[in-house]
Formats: structure tokens, C-alpha cells, sequence
């Protein structure tokens, strides 16, 4: 299976995907500070391109003719660190990402985004539009915890078909799933060097201090020092004391991720902690892609099941008497 990856970012769900075995053609992203990691990182060219151009974007998936698209519309205008407005213009990219799948037809495509996007008048509306063009849809929320990441993220995917059925991939998505959340320390073991880590609060209504002895929370593009004058939450350990938290470094925060240590992060530390915030998690976007292969060749095996079961009965229904004939 070959793919286009679009709102690449810096490439954590190509590298994904990538690791399940499906070919990466390119990639497309309008920051060009992710789309300078990104090519550190990969032989493929990702272009420095606005989506919002479709033509010109479908100008360079066509070059390439993949039969997957991937890719994440921005999710700040749903999100629930955003001011969840979807007048705000961005929500657009949402559209632009349905319309380009639309009139390019791939055989597969992926889109992610935050669970809120399932309330968006814009969900039902790009919805109705690919189920208009053919396409068999599977919507699903995940955690990525549950899928080889050491992060509670739960995030919205809608995966379709071209001539599919709607929910297809849903028994083996559950299937693959594992039993229970994984852990930071399942995850990295000590080399975190600390049992315990300071993860600033979107209020402080919220607790700050985690241990890795549980899957972390949401990594955001915001990695803030503990404040002077922390006071301890309910929530927080009890037995912790402040002097001995830090917050994770940036890198760090790139494995909970689950990009590898081998990955190239170049740049300010504010613009790698956004890259790194935004991008979908590797293993979550590997589980994803492994799961599509399986299911497509399950269904290959099938087709080639059938076509010899059949081949069987009509060779075992014809006497040799009748082939004989036939021959002469």
C-alpha cells in the first residue's frame, strides 16, 4: 500500500505507519519549521505547501498516485485546549482534507483529530460526503494507551474504504487493542532516571505531579518549569516532595510519543514542544495502519479461499469422460 501523508507535521504519523510495513510517497505540511524535521527524518520529500490550496495539493498527490491519504486538519478550533470556535477558519482544513479525498478517490484514507470533533456540525457534514462518494466509514475513539504508548490520549479517527462497508475495521481494531493501559515505566523502564514528574495543569483545579507508574497524560505543546509556590493538589502523590520534581524535557516528552531516540528534533525548544504536542503518537498511528493491512489481507486470503474452493467444485463436477469431449 502506498500513501500521501497531509498535515504531516513532523512526521509521527508517517513514521507510523511507515513501521507497519505501508510506503510513504510524501508528505504535506504548511509549517516550515516541522517540514525541516520532517525531511531530516525521512528519504521522501515532505513540500512546504497551504492544503487549503486544493488544487495545488492535488496537483502533488497525483504526481505520486498513491491509493491511501492520511492525515490530521488542524484541531485547535474542536479542541479543548483551543477556544473550540470552528468560525475561526481553521476548521476549514477539515473540508479542504474531505474535498481532496473526494475528488482524488484513494482506495484508503485516515483522518485524526481530538474526540471533541465528534459534536462538530462539520463531522456529520464531511460524513454525509465521503458516504455520497462510496466510501464505507469506520469512526472510532481511541486511547492511545492501549496501543503500545505510555500516554492517555484519546483521540477520533475516521477511517473509509472506497466501496467499503461502514464499521468493517471495528471488531479487529477491538481485537488488537491491548488488556490494559501501558505505563511509563512499561514504556522506558528507569531511564527516566525519577519515579515521579511535574506536568503543568491547564488550572490548578487539576492536579501536576504524576508518577510512571501510569500512562501520562495528553502531552501538550505547553511544558512548563513547577511554578514557585506550587501547592500540592489532592490528586498529587502525598509522600512526594516538591524539591525532588522536574518537569520531563522536551525529548522526553518525544518518547511518550514513542518517537524513537534515533529521531532528528532540530530547532527552538518552543517550536519542537508544539511539533512534538501536535504530532499523533508513532505506535498509536503504527496500530492504526497494522490493523488496515491485516484487514485487507484477511480479505485477500478470502477472495483467493473462494476462487479455489470453486476452482475445486467445477474441476470435481466435470467426469473426466465430458473433459475428454471438451478437449477433442
Amino acid at each position: 500500500m502506498k500513501c500521501v501523508d497531509l498535515f504531516a507535521g513532523c512526521g509521527g504519523m508517517s513514521l507510523g505507519f511507515q513501521n507497519a510495513g505501508i510506503e510513504i510517497l510524501s508528505a504535506i505540511d504548511n509549517w516550515d519549521k516541522a517540514v525541516e524535521v520532517y525531511n531530516k527524518n525521512f528519504s521522501h520529500k515532505c513540500y512546504n505547501h497551504d492544503i487549503s490550496d486544493e488544487e495545488g495539493t492535488l496537483k502533488i498527490i497525483e504526481k505520486y498516485k498513491p491509493n491511501m491519504i492520511i492525515g490530521g486538519p488542524p484541531c485547535q478550533d474542536f479542541s479543548s485546549a483551543g477556544k473550540r470556535d470552528e468560525s475561526l477558519g481553521r476548521a476549514d482544513l477539515t473540508y479542504s482534507f474531505a474535498n481532496i479525498i473526494c475528488a482524488y478517490k484513494p482506495k484508503w484514507f485516515v483522518m485524526e483529530n481530538v474526540d471533541r470533533i465528534r459534536k462538530s456540525a462539520i463531522l456529520s457534514d464531511v460524513v454525509e460526503q465521503y458516504q455520497q462518494e462510496g466510501y464505507g466509514l469506520t469512526a472510532v475513539i481511541i486511547d492511545a494507551s492501549y496501543c503500545n504508548t505510555p500516554q492517555s490520549r484519546k483521540r477520533f479517527f475516521l477511517i473509509g474504504e472506497l466501496g467499503g462497508v461502514n464499521n468493517a475495521l471495528l471488531p479487529k481494531l477491538k481485537e488488537n487493542l491491548n488488556s490494559k493501559p501501558m505505563t511509563i515505566r512499561d514504556y522506558l523502564g528507569d531511564n527516566l532516571g525519577i519515579n515521579y514528574y511535574y506536568r503543568h495543569p491547564r488550572n490548578y483545579n487539576r492536579r501536576g505531579i504524576f508518577s510512571i507508574d501510569e500512562p501520562s497524560p495528553t502531552v501538550r505543546g505547553v511544558n512548563r518549569p513547577i511554578p514557585a509556590g506550587y501547592k500540592k493538589h489532592s490528586g498529587d502523590p502525598a509522600e512526594i516532595e516538591l524539591s525532588e520534581v522536574r518537569p520531563l524535557t522536551t525529548i522526553e516528552r518525544s518518547y511518550l510519543q514513542t518517537f524513537p531516540k534515533t529521531f532528528k528534533f532540530e530547532g527552538t525548544k518552543t517550536n519542537l514542544e508544539q511539533m512534538i504536542g501536535n504530532a499523533v503518537p508513532v505506535n498509536l498511528a503504527e496500530f492504526l495502519a497494522s490493523t488496515i493491512l491485516e484487514y485487507e489481507k484477511e480479505k485477500v486470503d478470502k477472495k483467493h479461499l473462494q476462487k479455489n474452493l470453486f476452482s475445486n467444485e467445477v474441476n470435481f463436477l466435470i467426469p473426466e469422460t465430458a473433459l475428454h469431449r471438451m478437449s477433442c
